[in-house]
């Protein structure tokens, strides 16, 4: 059977945490993932313990029937459980950014998403009730700045040009042959 996880590979800028088996709504950690991806980790801290308060609702982009309306955003609700699940996650994430030396001020979440987990029964003599469960994962990375980013290329550019020419440039001039005058000198001194 195939994994869900983040198919590229860590770099030294990036960060992972992974929550199995929470006992959460998978279309709920779904919308909520869908909602924070690409957002400033300290952004999405604050979004999540605002859904928690009720004071902002998630976009239900996907999984929208029979929602209501929310004021500039459409159908949505506060998936309270699922969002303090989440929360516990990117917190996890930020200490392991932390560990890791990267700053966490400037971390941005890349990758994030929700899978379905293994659905046992529910104890007791009810039958054909399953117990919600679902996977979440969370890469953070150290979000550099647009001028970084293009001072960075321009300097891999200008070394690139530069090996470009040294390969090109003829060979150095082998140095001049000694005059007479010196040679002699030297002889002389031997």
């Amino acid at each position: 059977m195939a994994k869900h996880n983040y198919s590229c590979k860590i770099q030294e800028n990036m960060a992972k945490a992974v929550g199995r088996d929470l006992d959460v709504s998978k279309k709920h950690a779904v919308e909520i993932c869908s909602f924070l991806r690409g957002k400033p980790l300290e952004r999405a801290k604050i979004i999540l313990q605002e859904v928690t308060e009720k004071k902002q609702a998630v976009p239900f982009k996907r999984h929208k029937r029979d929602i209501p309306h929310r004021t500039k955003i459409g159908p949505g609700r506060f998936p309270v459980k699922a969002s303090q699940r989440i929360l516990k996650i990117l917190e996890s994430v930020t200490a392991n950014a932390q560990n890791m030396g990267l700053a966490t001020g400037k971390l941005e979440i890349c990758h994030i998403n929700a899978h379905q987990a293994s659905r046992p029964a529910r104890g007791g003599r009810q039958r054909g009730r399953t117990l919600k469960r679902t996977h979440v994962e969370v890469v953070v990375r150290e979000a550099l700045t647009k001028k970084t980013e293009r001072s960075k290329a321009k300097t891999e550019k200008n070394e690139k040009e530069q090996k470009a020419e040294e390969k090109t440039a003829k060979p150095a001039v082998a140095p001049a042959a000694k005059t007479s005058t010196t040679a002699a000198k030297e002889g002389n001194k031997k």
